[in-house]
C-alpha cells in the first residue's frame, strides 16, 4: 500500500509553532529540494499566511505564492481555505470566493483543502464548484469535534455530501489534536467502507501526544495521505515529523515515494531556522511541549499561539481558563476558524464568567426562523437577529450560547456583546 505526505513546514507549522512569521527568504533555499522529496504536495499558502504576509512580513502574498511555485514546478501546491470565509473572518459574496479562487490557481495553488468552521457543506459548495471549474483539486475537509451527535454516521453522511459536490479527496481535520488512535481507526475505516475509492487524508498535531499514535491507526484503517512536517519544525502544537514516520511507515512495508536524503537536506536547511526563532522569542519553547490538558479544554493550536503571542495587548479575559480547565465546553465549540478567532470565540470567551451558564451549550446556523442545534434543544432565534439589524446573509454560524433550560440566551455577533434574550 502506498501513503502519501504532504509536507507543511511552509504553511501549517510554521503557523501553529511561530504565528505564521516565517519570511519567504528565510525558507526560499529548501525550496528545490521540497520540490524534489517527492512530495505528494507542499501546504504553502493559505490559512493565515495571507493576512501574516499583509500585517508583518510587509511581504506580498501573491507574489509569494508566484514565487513558490518558480522553485517547485513539480509538486502540487497547497492552501488551506475557509469556505466562504476565504482567508478571512466574515462571509464574502459569492462572486468574491470565485474570484479569489480563480486567481490563486492562476497564481500556482493545485490543491484548495477547503472546510467549513461548522461543517455546513452550504458555506464549501461555492468554493468547491469554483476550485473544479479551473481544473484544481477540491479536497473537502471535515473540522473535527467531538460530542455526542458527532457521529460515525454524521460524519459519514458529510463525506458523502462533498463527495456529491464534487470533492476529490476527503480531509479529516483535526485541528486542536484531540483525535484519539481509535477514534481515527473508526472513522477512517466508517469513511473507506462507505467510499472504498475516496482518498482519505488525516491532518492532526501533536499537542496532546497522540498524533503518531493517531496516525498510524489512520493508516492501517486506509488513510491514503498524511500531513507531516520536517522534523526540527514538527512535535509541540506542529504536525509529526516527517522523517520519523517516513521510516516507520517504510520499515511497515509502505510505500511512500519520498527521497530520505533529500529529506535530511530540507531539516538541515529549518534547523538554524528554528535556533534563530528561539534564541529571539518568536518560537516559544512552551509550543514545542506535550499539553494533555488539551484533551480537556481542546482549544486549537492556532488559538494557542495567538494567545500566547497577542493576548497581552487584550484586557483580562477571566473566562479563558476555567471552562476550558472544566471542559465545560467539550464538544459544544468547534475549534477551527472562523468559529475559534478572536472576532468570534475570543469574544464568546470575554464574556464575564457569571455570565454564562455552567450548562451551556453552543447553537449554531439560522435554518428558516430557527437554529439548527447540535447538542441542545432548538429554539427560534429570529427576534434576536431581527432586533440586532443583522442581515440575513450574515446571519449564518455566528456563536449563540444558550442556557439547557432555554431560560437565556447569550448572542455573540462578531462584536465583545454579551445580551440576554427573555
Amino acid at each position: 500500500m502506498k501513503v502519501q505526505f504532504t509536507e507543511t513546514v511552509l504553511r501549517d507549522a510554521n503557523q501553529s509553532l511561530i504565528a505564521t512569521r516565517m519570511p519567504f527568504a528565510d525558507f526560499e533555499p529548501a525550496l528545490e529540494n521540497l520540490n524534489k522529496a517527492g512530495f505528494y504536495s507542499l501546504e504553502c499558502w493559505g490559512g493565515a499566511t495571507f493576512d501574516s504576509c499583509l500585517r508583518y512580513l510587509n511581504e506580498d502574498p501573491w507574489e509569494r505564492l508566484r514565487n513558490i511555485k518558480a522553485k517547485c514546478p513539480d509538486t502540487k501546491l497547497q492552501m488551506l481555505l475557509r469556505g466562504q470565509n476565504l482567508l478571512g473572518y466574515k462571509h464574502y459574496p459569492d462572486d468574491v470566493v470565485r474570484m479569489f479562487i480563480k486567481k490563486s490557481i492562476e497564481n500556482g495553488i493545485d490543491v484548495i483543502r477547503i472546510f467549513d468552521a461548522l461543517n455546513d457543506v452550504r458555506n464549501i459548495q461555492v468554493a468547491v464548484d469554483e476550485t473544479i471549474k479551473n481544473n484544481a483539486i477540491a479536497s473537502g475537509a471535515i473540522s473535527y469535534t467531538t460530542s455526542p451527535v458527532h457521529t460515525l454516521k454524521n460524519y459519514v453522511a458529510l463525506c458523502k455530501e462533498m463527495k456529491e459536490m464534487g470533492c476529490s479527496t476527503i480531509c479529516i481535520k483535526d485541528m486542536a489534536g484531540v483525535m484519539t488512535p481509535v477514534e481515527a481507526k473508526d472513522l477512517v475505516g466508517a469513511i473507506k467502507d462507505a467510499m472504498p475509492e475516496m482518498p482519505v487524508i488525516l491532518h492532526t498535531h501533536c499537542t496532546t501526544g497522540m498524533a503518531y499514535m493517531t496516525i498510524l491507526k489512520a493508516v492501517e484503517a486506509g488513510c491514503d495521505i498524511i500531513d507531516t512536517a520536517t522534523s526540527c519544525f514538527s512535535g509541540g502544537t506542529a504536525q509529526p515529523a516527517t522523517e520519523t514516520l517516513y521510516d516507520a511507515l517504510t520499515g511497515l512495508g509502505y510505500e511512500t515515494g519520498l527521497n530520505r536524503d533529500t529529506l535530511k537536506a530540507v531539516n538541515d536547511h529549518f534547523k538554524p531556522l528554528r535556533d534563530q526563532y528561539l534564541s529571539s522569542g518568536l518560537l516559544k519553547p512552551k509550543a514545542l511541549v506535550t499539553d494533555t490538558d488539551a484533551l480537556t479544554y481542546k482549544v486549537p493550536d492556532g488559538l494557542r499561539i495567538f494567545y500566547a503571542s497577542d493576548m497581552p495587548v487584550f484586557p483580562p479575559a477571566p473566562t479563558i481558563s476555567a471552562p476550558f480547565a472544566e471542559g465545560e465546553f467539550d464538544g459544544g465549540m468547534y475549534k477551527v476558524s472562523v468559529s475559534k478567532t478572536p472576532p468570534a470565540t475570543g469574544n464568546a470567551l470575554r464574556i464575564d464568567g457569571d455570565s454564562i451558564p455552567k450548562n451551556a451549550v453552543f447553537r449554531f446556523r439560522e435554518d428558516g426562523d430557527e437554529m439548527q442545534v447540535f447538542g441542545g434543544m432548538k429554539k427560534t432565534l429570529k427576534k434576536i437577529f431581527n432586533e440586532r439589524k443583522i442581515p440575513k446573509d450574515e446571519r449564518a454560524f455566528l456563536p449563540v450560547i444558550a442556557s439547557e433550560s432555554g431560560s437565556e440566551v447569550y448572542c455573540v455577533c462578531g462584536v465583545e456583546i454579551s445580551e440576554k434574550i427573555k
